[in-house]
Protein backbone atom coordinates (compact mmCIF):
# COMPACT_ATOMS: atom_id res chain seq x y z
CA UNK A 1 0.00 0.00 0.00
CA UNK A 2 1.06 3.20 -0.82
CA UNK A 3 0.98 6.40 1.50
CA UNK A 4 -1.14 8.00 -1.61
CA UNK A 5 -3.66 4.75 -0.78
CA UNK A 6 -3.64 5.06 2.70
CA UNK A 7 -4.46 9.03 2.57
CA UNK A 8 -7.03 8.39 0.29
CA UNK A 9 -8.86 5.66 2.47
CA UNK A 10 -8.25 7.86 5.39
CA UNK A 11 -10.57 10.79 4.14
CA UNK A 12 -13.29 8.60 2.47
CA UNK A 13 -13.25 6.92 6.20
CA UNK A 14 -13.43 10.79 7.54
CA UNK A 15 -16.30 11.29 5.49
CA UNK A 16 -18.12 8.26 6.73
CA UNK A 17 -17.49 8.56 10.40
CA UNK A 18 -18.24 12.95 9.72
CA UNK A 19 -21.90 11.71 8.03
CA UNK A 20 -22.96 9.03 10.14
CA UNK A 21 -22.27 12.05 13.64
CA UNK A 22 -24.36 14.60 11.32
CA UNK A 23 -27.24 12.42 10.55
CA UNK A 24 -27.93 10.83 13.85
CA UNK A 25 -30.68 13.01 14.99
CA UNK A 26 -33.02 13.29 12.35
CA UNK A 27 -32.94 9.00 12.01
CA UNK A 28 -34.02 6.71 14.36
CA UNK A 29 -32.50 6.58 17.84
CA UNK A 30 -32.14 3.11 16.96
CA UNK A 31 -33.64 0.09 15.23
CA UNK A 32 -33.89 -3.37 14.98
CA UNK A 33 -31.31 -5.13 12.56
CA UNK A 34 -33.11 -7.09 9.83
CA UNK A 35 -32.30 -10.29 9.24
CA UNK A 36 -30.14 -10.50 5.86
CA UNK A 37 -28.58 -7.25 7.74
CA UNK A 38 -27.26 -9.25 10.53
CA UNK A 39 -26.74 -12.62 8.73
CA UNK A 40 -24.29 -10.35 6.63
CA UNK A 41 -22.35 -9.59 9.70
CA UNK A 42 -22.56 -12.97 11.46
CA UNK A 43 -22.34 -15.21 8.25
CA UNK A 44 -19.05 -13.50 6.59
CA UNK A 45 -16.83 -16.40 5.17
CA UNK A 46 -13.23 -16.09 5.92
CA UNK A 47 -11.91 -14.30 3.41
CA UNK A 48 -8.95 -16.00 1.21
CA UNK A 49 -8.08 -13.41 -0.55
CA UNK A 50 -7.67 -9.62 0.86
CA UNK A 51 -9.83 -6.74 -0.65
CA UNK A 52 -9.28 -3.13 -1.38
CA UNK A 53 -9.77 -0.14 1.21
CA UNK A 54 -12.43 1.58 -0.71
CA UNK A 55 -14.58 -2.24 -0.92
CA UNK A 56 -13.93 -2.54 2.86
CA UNK A 57 -15.18 1.08 3.77
CA UNK A 58 -17.81 0.50 1.40
CA UNK A 59 -18.54 -2.17 3.61
CA UNK A 60 -18.93 -0.35 6.46
CA UNK A 61 -20.80 2.05 5.39
CA UNK A 62 -23.51 -0.36 3.71
CA UNK A 63 -23.33 -3.04 6.59
CA UNK A 64 -22.11 -1.46 9.96
CA UNK A 65 -23.02 2.53 9.98
CA UNK A 66 -26.63 2.69 9.92
CA UNK A 67 -27.18 -0.43 12.99
CA UNK A 68 -25.76 2.01 15.57
CA UNK A 69 -26.72 1.12 19.25
CA UNK A 70 -28.13 4.20 19.68
CA UNK A 71 -26.04 6.03 22.14
CA UNK A 72 -24.68 8.89 19.57
CA UNK A 73 -28.31 10.49 19.20
CA UNK A 74 -29.58 13.25 21.47
CA UNK A 75 -32.72 11.25 22.47
CA UNK A 76 -30.52 8.06 23.92
CA UNK A 77 -31.62 7.70 27.78
CA UNK A 78 -29.96 4.20 28.10
CA UNK A 79 -27.39 2.84 30.48
CA UNK A 80 -24.75 5.01 31.15
CA UNK A 81 -23.60 5.43 27.50
CA UNK A 82 -22.24 8.64 26.16
CA UNK A 83 -22.40 9.91 22.37
CA UNK A 84 -18.66 10.06 21.29
CA UNK A 85 -16.52 13.14 21.26
CA UNK A 86 -15.40 14.91 18.00
CA UNK A 87 -11.93 15.27 19.11
CA UNK A 88 -11.37 12.17 20.83
CA UNK A 89 -12.90 10.28 17.26
CA UNK A 90 -9.86 12.25 15.64
CA UNK A 91 -7.66 11.49 18.45
CA UNK A 92 -8.06 7.59 17.85
CA UNK A 93 -7.11 7.74 14.36
CA UNK A 94 -3.70 9.03 15.09
CA UNK A 95 -3.24 6.76 18.07
CA UNK A 96 -4.12 4.04 16.18
CA UNK A 97 -1.28 4.86 13.86
CA UNK A 98 1.40 4.73 16.00
CA UNK A 99 0.23 1.80 17.60
CA UNK A 100 2.63 1.77 20.32
CA UNK A 101 2.37 -0.57 23.90
CA UNK A 102 1.71 2.09 26.88
CA UNK A 103 3.32 -0.13 29.13
CA UNK A 104 6.50 2.13 29.77
CA UNK A 105 9.61 3.83 27.95
CA UNK A 106 10.47 7.18 27.22
CA UNK A 107 8.04 7.80 24.13
CA UNK A 108 4.85 10.26 23.90
CA UNK A 109 1.74 7.79 25.15
CA UNK A 110 3.78 7.42 28.48
CA UNK A 111 3.77 10.74 28.93
CA UNK A 112 1.26 11.97 27.46
CA UNK A 113 -1.22 9.45 29.79
CA UNK A 114 0.67 10.28 33.01
CA UNK A 115 -0.39 14.03 32.26
CA UNK A 116 -4.01 12.53 31.28
CA UNK A 117 -4.14 10.84 34.71
CA UNK A 118 -2.96 13.97 36.72
CA UNK A 119 -5.72 16.28 34.70
CA UNK A 120 -9.17 13.96 35.25
CA UNK A 121 -7.26 13.73 39.05
CA UNK A 122 -7.60 17.77 38.99
CA UNK A 123 -11.10 17.87 37.02
CA UNK A 124 -12.52 15.83 40.21
CA UNK A 125 -10.15 17.37 43.20
CA UNK A 126 -8.79 13.74 44.33
CA UNK A 127 -4.86 14.25 45.44
CA UNK A 128 -2.58 13.27 43.10
CA UNK A 129 0.75 11.96 43.91
CA UNK A 130 3.36 10.72 41.00
CA UNK A 131 2.25 7.57 40.12
CA UNK A 132 -1.31 7.52 41.76
CA UNK A 133 -3.37 6.55 38.77
CA UNK A 134 -3.83 4.78 35.30
CA UNK A 135 -5.64 4.18 32.57
CA UNK A 136 -8.09 1.20 32.00
CA UNK A 137 -10.06 -0.47 29.81
CA UNK A 138 -13.13 0.86 32.23
CA UNK A 139 -14.07 1.40 35.85
CA UNK A 140 -14.43 -2.34 35.62
CA UNK A 141 -10.99 -3.01 35.36
CA UNK A 142 -10.28 -0.04 37.54
CA UNK A 143 -12.09 -1.60 40.07
CA UNK A 144 -10.00 -4.80 39.57
CA UNK A 145 -7.21 -2.16 40.21
CA UNK A 146 -7.86 -0.54 43.07
CA UNK A 147 -9.60 -3.62 45.66
CA UNK A 148 -6.57 -5.63 44.67
CA UNK A 149 -4.63 -2.71 46.12
CA UNK A 150 -7.15 -3.01 48.91
CA UNK A 151 -7.19 -6.45 49.58
CA UNK A 152 -2.92 -6.64 49.64
CA UNK A 153 -2.74 -3.99 52.07
CA UNK A 154 -5.49 -5.62 54.05
CA UNK A 155 -3.57 -9.04 53.77
CA UNK A 156 -0.50 -7.59 55.11
CA UNK A 157 -2.21 -5.83 58.12
CA UNK A 158 -3.23 -9.29 59.50
CA UNK A 159 0.42 -10.68 58.70
CA UNK A 160 -0.10 -12.03 55.12
CA UNK A 161 1.74 -12.25 51.96
CA UNK A 162 -1.27 -12.65 49.79
CA UNK A 163 0.51 -12.85 46.23
CA UNK A 164 3.03 -15.09 47.62
CA UNK A 165 0.59 -17.76 49.78
CA UNK A 166 -2.79 -16.60 48.46
CA UNK A 167 -6.46 -16.06 50.84
CA UNK A 168 -6.10 -20.07 51.72
CA UNK A 169 -6.72 -20.42 56.23
CA UNK A 170 -6.91 -16.26 56.12
CA UNK A 171 -9.64 -15.42 57.54
CA UNK A 172 -11.96 -13.66 55.28
CA UNK A 173 -12.12 -10.38 54.17
CA UNK A 174 -15.53 -8.67 54.05
CA UNK A 175 -16.31 -5.53 51.93
CA UNK A 176 -19.20 -3.18 52.85
CA UNK A 177 -22.01 -2.32 50.15
CA UNK A 178 -25.45 -1.34 49.34
CA UNK A 179 -28.05 -2.43 47.10
CA UNK A 180 -27.24 0.17 44.15
CA UNK A 181 -23.63 -1.02 44.04
CA UNK A 182 -22.42 -1.49 40.32
CA UNK A 183 -21.83 -4.83 39.66
CA UNK A 184 -18.50 -4.50 38.63
CA UNK A 185 -17.65 -4.28 42.79
CA UNK A 186 -18.89 -7.80 43.11
CA UNK A 187 -17.67 -9.38 39.64
CA UNK A 188 -14.15 -7.98 41.06
CA UNK A 189 -14.55 -9.72 44.79
CA UNK A 190 -15.55 -13.12 42.88
CA UNK A 191 -12.33 -12.65 40.55
CA UNK A 192 -10.33 -11.58 43.51
CA UNK A 193 -11.24 -14.45 46.18
CA UNK A 194 -13.10 -12.89 48.71
CA UNK A 195 -16.26 -14.39 47.18
CA UNK A 196 -19.58 -12.84 47.02
CA UNK A 197 -20.63 -13.64 49.97
CA UNK A 198 -18.27 -11.66 52.28
CA UNK A 199 -19.58 -8.65 50.27
CA UNK A 200 -22.43 -6.85 53.01
CA UNK A 201 -25.22 -4.67 51.38
CA UNK A 202 -25.32 -2.24 53.84
CA UNK A 203 -28.94 -0.73 54.11
CA UNK A 204 -29.35 3.17 52.39
CA UNK A 205 -31.39 6.53 53.92
CA UNK A 206 -34.04 7.63 52.08
CA UNK A 207 -32.02 9.59 49.91
CA UNK A 208 -30.29 6.22 48.32
CA UNK A 209 -27.02 6.90 50.44
CA UNK A 210 -25.37 4.43 52.20
CA UNK A 211 -26.13 4.43 55.92
CA UNK A 212 -22.95 5.37 58.33
CA UNK A 213 -25.02 3.99 60.96
CA UNK A 214 -25.86 0.65 59.72
CA UNK A 215 -22.27 0.41 58.11
CA UNK A 216 -20.58 0.72 61.66
CA UNK A 217 -23.05 -2.01 62.92
CA UNK A 218 -22.18 -4.01 60.11
CA UNK A 219 -18.55 -3.62 60.71
CA UNK A 220 -19.45 -4.82 64.63
CA UNK A 221 -21.01 -7.76 63.91
CA UNK A 222 -18.80 -8.84 61.47
CA UNK A 223 -15.51 -8.02 63.88
CA UNK A 224 -17.25 -10.17 66.65
CA UNK A 225 -17.38 -12.93 64.62
CA UNK A 226 -13.84 -13.17 63.85
CA UNK A 227 -13.94 -11.80 60.33
CA UNK A 228 -12.01 -8.95 59.04
CA UNK A 229 -13.58 -5.88 57.52
CA UNK A 230 -11.44 -4.20 54.86
CA UNK A 231 -13.44 -2.35 52.75
CA UNK A 232 -16.56 0.03 52.41
CA UNK A 233 -17.40 0.43 48.74
CA UNK A 234 -19.33 4.27 48.29
CA UNK A 235 -20.98 5.27 45.00
CA UNK A 236 -20.32 9.01 43.38
CA UNK A 237 -23.64 8.34 41.31
CA UNK A 238 -25.39 5.21 41.22
CA UNK A 239 -26.42 3.62 38.05
CA UNK A 240 -29.83 3.61 39.20
CA UNK A 241 -30.93 6.28 40.50
CA UNK A 242 -27.61 9.04 39.93
CA UNK A 243 -27.50 8.94 44.47
CA UNK A 244 -24.45 10.14 45.59
CA UNK A 245 -22.82 8.67 48.57
CA UNK A 246 -21.89 11.10 52.04
CA UNK A 247 -18.51 10.39 51.94
CA UNK A 248 -17.13 12.76 54.94
CA UNK A 249 -18.79 10.39 57.79
CA UNK A 250 -17.85 7.30 55.45
CA UNK A 251 -14.10 8.37 55.06
CA UNK A 252 -14.20 9.34 59.05
CA UNK A 253 -14.95 6.21 59.75
CA UNK A 254 -13.21 4.22 57.38
CA UNK A 255 -10.19 5.81 59.41
CA UNK A 256 -11.37 4.71 62.26
CA UNK A 257 -12.00 1.24 61.77
CA UNK A 258 -9.00 0.85 59.37
CA UNK A 259 -10.96 0.29 55.87
CA UNK A 260 -9.96 1.48 52.65
CA UNK A 261 -12.65 3.77 51.20
CA UNK A 262 -13.19 2.95 47.60
CA UNK A 263 -15.49 5.13 45.43
CA UNK A 264 -17.19 4.27 42.34
CA UNK A 265 -17.03 7.41 40.10
CA UNK A 266 -17.68 5.38 36.97
CA UNK A 267 -20.60 7.81 35.80
CA UNK A 268 -20.90 10.06 38.12
CA UNK A 269 -17.80 11.84 39.68
CA UNK A 270 -17.61 14.44 37.13
CA UNK A 271 -20.66 15.38 38.13
CA UNK A 272 -18.43 17.69 40.93
CA UNK A 273 -17.84 20.02 37.98
CA UNK A 274 -21.39 21.28 37.87
CA UNK A 275 -21.32 24.03 40.64
CA UNK A 276 -25.37 23.63 41.04
CA UNK A 277 -24.39 19.81 42.13
CA UNK A 278 -21.08 20.26 43.62
CA UNK A 279 -21.83 20.42 47.20
CA UNK A 280 -22.76 16.25 47.26
CA UNK A 281 -19.06 15.25 46.14
CA UNK A 282 -17.75 16.86 49.87
CA UNK A 283 -15.02 14.56 50.79
CA UNK A 284 -14.71 12.46 47.66
CA UNK A 285 -10.94 13.74 47.88
CA UNK A 286 -10.58 11.46 51.27
CA UNK A 287 -11.27 8.25 49.57
CA UNK A 288 -8.54 5.65 48.98
CA UNK A 289 -9.42 5.18 45.76
CA UNK A 290 -11.48 6.63 42.84
CA UNK A 291 -12.74 4.62 39.90
CA UNK A 292 -14.33 6.49 36.69
CA UNK A 293 -14.96 6.73 33.08
CA UNK A 294 -14.04 9.27 30.64
CA UNK A 295 -15.61 7.03 28.46
CA UNK A 296 -18.97 8.23 30.41
CA UNK A 297 -19.87 11.63 31.22
CA UNK A 298 -16.79 13.28 29.36
CA UNK A 299 -17.41 11.20 25.99
CA UNK A 300 -14.05 9.86 25.24
CA UNK A 301 -14.42 7.23 22.79
CA UNK A 302 -14.88 3.99 24.36
CA UNK A 303 -12.75 2.39 26.27
CA UNK A 304 -11.09 4.76 28.76
CA UNK A 305 -11.65 4.13 32.31
CA UNK A 306 -9.37 5.32 35.42
CA UNK A 307 -8.25 4.64 38.26
CA UNK A 308 -6.94 6.50 41.01
CA UNK A 309 -5.42 5.86 44.38
CA UNK A 310 -4.13 8.19 47.41
CA UNK A 311 -0.90 6.07 47.88
CA UNK A 312 0.50 4.64 44.77
CA UNK A 313 2.67 2.13 46.53
CA UNK A 314 -0.16 0.24 47.27
CA UNK A 315 -1.17 -0.17 43.86
CA UNK A 316 2.92 -1.34 42.81
CA UNK A 317 2.79 -3.81 46.19
CA UNK A 318 -0.45 -5.08 44.48
CA UNK A 319 1.04 -5.60 40.84
CA UNK A 320 4.57 -5.16 40.30
CA UNK A 321 6.64 -7.89 38.31
CA UNK A 322 9.27 -6.79 36.46
CA UNK A 323 10.60 -10.34 34.40
CA UNK A 324 14.52 -9.90 33.26
CA UNK A 325 13.25 -9.49 29.98
CA UNK A 326 11.58 -6.06 30.75
CA UNK A 327 14.11 -4.59 32.69
CA UNK A 328 14.28 -0.19 31.97
CA UNK A 329 17.04 0.64 34.21
CA UNK A 330 15.91 4.78 32.51
CA UNK A 331 12.33 3.80 33.78
CA UNK A 332 13.32 6.23 36.85
CA UNK A 333 11.49 5.73 40.47
CA UNK A 334 7.98 5.22 38.85
CA UNK A 335 9.11 2.12 36.92
CA UNK A 336 6.43 1.34 34.40
CA UNK A 337 2.67 2.04 33.99
CA UNK A 338 2.46 -2.49 33.99
CA UNK A 339 3.75 -2.50 37.82
CA UNK A 340 0.30 -0.87 38.47
CA UNK A 341 -2.07 -3.09 37.20
CA UNK A 342 -3.12 -6.18 35.35
CA UNK A 343 -2.23 -5.08 32.06
CA UNK A 344 1.21 -5.49 30.25
CA UNK A 345 0.42 -4.55 26.84
CA UNK A 346 -1.19 -1.51 27.29
CA UNK A 347 -3.30 0.68 24.30
CA UNK A 348 -2.38 4.31 23.86
CA UNK A 349 -5.52 5.64 25.45
CA UNK A 350 -4.49 8.80 26.68
CA UNK A 351 -4.70 10.49 23.21
CA UNK A 352 -8.33 10.54 23.07
CA UNK A 353 -8.90 11.60 26.40
CA UNK A 354 -6.13 14.41 25.82
CA UNK A 355 -7.90 15.85 22.69
CA UNK A 356 -11.34 15.59 24.48
CA UNK A 357 -10.24 17.28 27.50
CA UNK A 358 -8.14 20.05 25.38
CA UNK A 359 -10.76 20.65 22.92
CA UNK A 360 -13.53 21.36 25.80
CA UNK A 361 -11.22 22.29 28.40
CA UNK A 362 -12.62 22.86 31.95
CA UNK A 363 -14.69 24.96 31.43
CA UNK A 364 -16.34 23.41 28.37
CA UNK A 365 -16.69 20.21 29.79
CA UNK A 366 -17.78 21.71 33.37
CA UNK A 367 -20.96 23.78 30.82
CA UNK A 368 -21.83 20.22 29.33
CA UNK A 369 -22.38 18.52 32.31
CA UNK A 370 -24.62 21.52 33.76
CA UNK A 371 -26.44 21.48 31.10
CA UNK A 372 -27.40 17.43 31.09
CA UNK A 373 -28.02 17.84 35.42
CA UNK A 374 -29.75 20.72 34.49
CA UNK A 375 -32.34 18.85 32.28
CA UNK A 376 -32.48 16.05 34.37
CA UNK A 377 -33.80 18.14 37.15
CA UNK A 378 -36.19 19.74 34.34
CA UNK A 379 -37.46 15.91 33.25
CA UNK A 380 -38.08 15.54 36.95
CA UNK A 381 -40.06 18.74 37.11
CA UNK A 382 -42.21 17.32 33.75
CA UNK A 383 -42.49 13.76 35.79
CA UNK A 384 -44.00 15.19 38.72
CA UNK A 385 -46.73 17.70 37.03
CA UNK A 386 -48.12 14.46 35.33
CA UNK A 387 -50.30 12.66 37.23
CA UNK A 388 -49.67 9.15 34.70
CA UNK A 389 -46.35 9.21 35.88
CA UNK A 390 -44.56 8.77 38.91
CA UNK A 391 -40.79 10.11 40.32
CA UNK A 392 -38.98 7.19 42.47
CA UNK A 393 -36.20 8.72 43.77
CA UNK A 394 -34.74 12.59 43.90
CA UNK A 395 -32.56 13.87 41.24
CA UNK A 396 -28.70 13.92 42.24
CA UNK A 397 -27.03 14.20 39.10
CA UNK A 398 -28.16 13.27 35.78
CA UNK A 399 -30.38 10.08 35.97
CA UNK A 400 -33.84 10.18 36.72
CA UNK A 401 -35.83 7.61 38.23
CA UNK A 402 -39.09 6.89 37.38
CA UNK A 403 -42.14 5.14 36.39
CA UNK A 404 -45.38 5.09 34.23
CA UNK A 405 -48.37 4.88 36.77
CA UNK A 406 -52.07 4.88 34.40
CA UNK A 407 -55.24 6.34 35.49
CA UNK A 408 -57.59 3.82 37.70
CA UNK A 409 -57.12 0.95 39.82
CA UNK A 410 -53.83 -0.66 39.38
CA UNK A 411 -52.14 -3.46 41.54
CA UNK A 412 -48.70 -3.42 42.30
CA UNK A 413 -47.96 -6.48 39.93
CA UNK A 414 -49.92 -5.06 37.07
CA UNK A 415 -47.60 -1.98 37.47
CA UNK A 416 -44.55 -4.04 37.52
CA UNK A 417 -45.50 -5.96 34.22
CA UNK A 418 -46.21 -2.82 32.73
CA UNK A 419 -43.09 -1.34 33.72
CA UNK A 420 -41.01 -4.27 33.35
CA UNK A 421 -42.13 -4.18 29.32
CA UNK A 422 -42.20 -0.72 28.57
CA UNK A 423 -38.75 0.01 28.19
CA UNK A 424 -38.15 -2.42 25.30
CA UNK A 425 -41.83 -1.54 23.84
CA UNK A 426 -39.95 2.33 24.03
CA UNK A 427 -36.91 1.31 22.04
CA UNK A 428 -38.84 -0.81 19.40
CA UNK A 429 -40.44 3.02 18.18
CA UNK A 430 -37.34 4.55 17.68
CA UNK A 431 -37.52 7.73 18.92
CA UNK A 432 -36.19 7.85 22.12
CA UNK A 433 -34.37 5.13 24.24
CA UNK A 434 -34.63 4.54 27.97
CA UNK A 435 -33.72 1.48 29.67
CA UNK A 436 -35.18 0.00 32.93
CA UNK A 437 -33.81 -1.70 36.52
CA UNK A 438 -35.55 -2.71 39.59
CA UNK A 439 -35.48 -0.20 42.47
CA UNK A 440 -36.69 -1.21 46.33
CA UNK A 441 -38.39 -4.18 44.83
CA UNK A 442 -40.24 -2.29 42.06
CA UNK A 443 -39.48 -2.11 37.81
CA UNK A 444 -38.57 1.01 37.50
CA UNK A 445 -37.87 3.22 33.98
CA UNK A 446 -34.31 5.12 33.77
CA UNK A 447 -33.46 8.10 32.11
CA UNK A 448 -29.19 8.74 31.86
CA UNK A 449 -28.86 12.05 30.46
CA UNK A 450 -25.09 12.43 28.94
CA UNK A 451 -25.10 14.45 25.76
CA UNK A 452 -25.14 18.51 25.79
CA UNK A 453 -27.25 18.33 22.46
CA UNK A 454 -30.17 16.85 24.34
CA UNK A 455 -33.00 19.47 24.80
CA UNK A 456 -36.35 20.00 26.46
CA UNK A 457 -38.08 19.23 23.36
CA UNK A 458 -36.21 16.09 23.59
CA UNK A 459 -37.39 15.16 26.71
CA UNK A 460 -41.35 15.46 25.91
CA UNK A 461 -40.51 13.33 23.36
CA UNK A 462 -39.59 10.94 25.92
CA UNK A 463 -42.32 11.09 28.15
CA UNK A 464 -45.12 11.00 25.39
CA UNK A 465 -43.32 7.78 24.01
CA UNK A 466 -43.01 6.45 27.71
CA UNK A 467 -46.79 7.04 27.38
CA UNK A 468 -47.56 5.71 23.70
CA UNK A 469 -45.80 2.62 24.41
CA UNK A 470 -47.84 2.19 27.43
CA UNK A 471 -51.25 3.03 26.17
CA UNK A 472 -50.58 0.43 23.29
CA UNK A 473 -49.57 -1.99 25.99
CA UNK A 474 -52.64 -1.91 28.11
CA UNK A 475 -54.93 -0.91 25.51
Amino acid sequence: MTSDDFRAAAHTAADLAADHLAGLAAGPVWQPMDDAARRTLLDAPLPAAGRPLDELLASVGRDVLPYPMGNGHPRFFGWVNSAPAPAGVLATLAAAAMNPSSAGGDHADVHLERAVVRWIAELVGFPHPSGGGLLTSGTSMATIVCLSAARNRAARDAGWDVREDGLAGMPPLVGYVTGETHSCVRKAAELLGLGSKHLRVVATGPDGRLDPAELRAAIARDRAAGLLPFLVVASAGTVGTGAVDAFDPLADLCAEERLWLHVDGAYGAFGVLDPEIAHRYAGLARADSLALDPHKWLGVPVDCGCALVRDPAELRAAFSLVPSYLRDEAAGELGWFSEYGTEQTRPFRALKVWATIAHRGRDGLAADIARTTALARRLGELITADPELELLAEVQTSIVAFRLRPSGPTGDEALDALNRELPAAVQRRGRAFLTGARLDGREILRACLLNPATTEDDLAVLLAEVKAAGAEHTG
